[in-house]
């Protein structure tokens, strides 16, 4: 039989790990080409054949999702893998239909296909949607972990924007590493804070290979999921977050709705921040989708230095990129910091933006006054340190989950906000993870 030709739709992340953990070694199929989106200037390249095995000698090329109608009608292929996260039903329905309409068919792969098994614990982190808390989350479990005397190891959902190869698998201790690595103000945002806390981060290209490096020196491996992804590994514990800052949205985004019809635990985050008839709106949607989760309520206080330094002033507020581009929020929380601590005006950077930042606004017009902090690559981390530069402000907010005084020379004073998750009332999380590893762990 003639190998089934095939389009692994993706944004530079469980597309190659869909292929690795599924097509790689599989006769059956012949993957001609993967399509990318979301993240600028990942496509173009190729999948190069020291990743993609035996069957690919040439590698595999990566284009621009734009042109999906026209591989399939050019390549004769049979099926479209859709390998990306947090898309509306509606959009992902619109890009099946296209699929559809070029006579192929249009697969979404489950946990069956793409989970990998491992020999230690794991305990997933995931979301409805990108910028819920999972960081904050996954911080909270590792400190749960450790003080019980525990060894955890990250493995974060990948971003490998750079050399493919050299990002086969990625091993970061110091912050040293990240500057070995080259890696973006986005990767930085994730990884960072786990390594301020001692704490060891895998990440890259190869699942399986990364896997099995972890688990040599790991009790536990925590997986910090990007997006709202589904969990890389089968999870013994597997945790969503869901955010009353966006309700409804736990059944409407794909693959979120998944993660909390799975999950052991849904934690409501940010709840001292959302309307009350909200937060009651999102646990009933939980309840409904899933009856058996245990549902953790959660704050996320936001701590600010030097606060003082904001009232009355003109404050421009950087938030995190992805939160804004991929999450569909149109503030973080860089804006309620500065609309908490009296901030006389958020001064609106759009007039003052370069390059790509001013690309980015553009596109998402409803944002508030704010800058997202896209740092795809040192040309964007430039236009960046350029558009905060020229924007007329007094102080400078930093919203993000790093401290981007570390990656950008910031040339007016500049405040960081920081934030880590309460949980309110009991169970919490450490009595739910001392129960469920009673005996295995503990």
């Amino acid at each position: 039989m003639a190998k089934k030709k095939i389009v692994i739709m993706g944004a530079a992340g469980r597309d190659f790990h869909n292929f690795n953990t599924y097509f790689r070694d599989n006769d059956d199929y012949q993957v001609v080409a993967f399509t990318a989106t979301q993240i600028p200037n990942i496509e173009g390249r190729q999948y190069p054949a020291g990743l993609a095995g035996n069957n690919y000698p040439d590698g595999i090329p990566i284009y621009s999702e734009d042109e999906l109608a026209s591989i399939i009608e050019r390549e004769g292929v049979d099926q479209v893998v859709f390998a990306y996260s947090d898309v509306s039903y509606a959009d992902i329905m619109h890009k099946a239909s296209l699929v559809l309409s070029g006579g192929a068919d249009f697969w979404l792969m489950g946990p069956a296909s793409t989970m990998i098994r491992s020999s230690v614990p794991v305990i997933a982190v995931t979301a409805v949607r990108t910028g819920v808390g999972k960081s904050q989350t996954t911080r909270k479990i590792t400190q749960i972990l450790e003080d019980r005397g525990k060894k955890v190891v990250v493995i974060r959902h990948p971003m490998p924007y750079g050399d493919l190869m050299k990002q086969r698998v990625q091993r970061f201790e110091t912050l040293e590493d990240l500057d070995t690595h080259e890696t973006t103000i986005e990767e930085r945002e994730e990884y960072e804070p786990h390594i301020d806390k001692g704490f060891v981060v895998y990440a890259g290209v190869d699942y399986g290979a990364i896997l099995k490096e972890a688990e040599k020196e790991a009790d536990v491996i925590l997986w910090d999921g990007g997006n709202n992804d589904l969990s890389f590994y089968y999870p013994d514990l597997l945790i969503a977050l869901a955010d009353p800052h966006r309700p409804g949205h736990e059944a409407m985004f794909y693959p979120g709705e998944a993660n909390v019809r799975m999950a052991d635990v849904v934690i409501l985050n940010k709840v001292d921040t959302a309307k009350s008839e909200d937060v009651e709106q999102v646990e009933r949607s939980v309840k409904r989708l899933n009856p058996n989760a245990k549902i953790i309520r959660a704050a996320s206080p936001l701590t600010v230095e030097n606060s003082e330094k904001i009232r009355g002033k003109r404050v421009l507020v950087v938030e995190d990129g992805p939160t804004l581009t991929h999450g569909g929020m149109t503030y973080g929380a860089g804006v309620i910091a500065a609309k908490q601590h009296g901030a006389a005006e958020l001064v609106d950077p759009r007039p003052y933006a370069v390059g790509s930042i001013k690309a980015t606004l553009r596109q998402y017009p409803g944002l508030e006054p704010l800058i997202p902090a896209m740092g795809y690559g040192k040309e964007q981390m430039s236009e960046l340190g350029e558009t905060i530069d020229k924007t007329p402000a007094d102080v400078v907010v930093i919203g993000t989950p790093i401290d981007l005084r570390r990656v950008i020379t910031i040339n007016k004073p500049a405040l960081r906000v920081s934030y880590e998750i309460e949980e309110i009332g009991r169970p919490n999380l450490e009595d739910i993870i001392l129960d469920r590893f009673k005996g295995i762990l503990f």
